[in-house]
């Protein structure tokens, strides 16, 4: 499973992208093609954006933007999966994200992947 994360050059926020690597029955999608229209895919987009809400409350970080999206994948085919963007609402605008807050945005994609069975 790739999970790219890419913290916005002078902004306290990154980007999150989940490619779907697999198939996820549990959510009517055996196939990845035709995906991103499918009942199943906006199952999962409702069910990440909660576990994600869950997993960033009591933090520092917001959900700034969730949708799905045509992710690149480890060996360099796009595939369906997750667009994120994570923001630091306690750091000052025009500046990165700490390396605590890049911590966090990566044990939060880690565990979203775990909770949704990605991987």
């Amino acid at each position: 499973m790739s999970i790219r994360i890419a913290p916005d050059k002078n902004q306290p926020s990154a980007t999150i992208e989940i490619p779907l690597e697999k198939p996820l029955p549990d959510y009517d999608l055996d196939e990845l093609e035709h995906l991103l229209v499918s009942q199943g895919f906006r199952d999962l987009v409702d069910d990440a954006r909660g576990i994600l809400t869950e997993l960033l409350s009591g933090t520092s970080l917001e959900l700034a933007q969730f949708t799905g999206a045509i992710c690149p994948g480890d060996d360099e085919t796009y595939r369906p999966g997750l667009w994120i963007v994570v923001r630091d609402k306690n750091s000052v605008q025009g500046r990165e994200l700490s390396s605590d807050s890049r911590t966090r945005i990566s044990a939060t994609a880690e565990e979203l992947v775990k909770r949704l069975q990605l991987a």
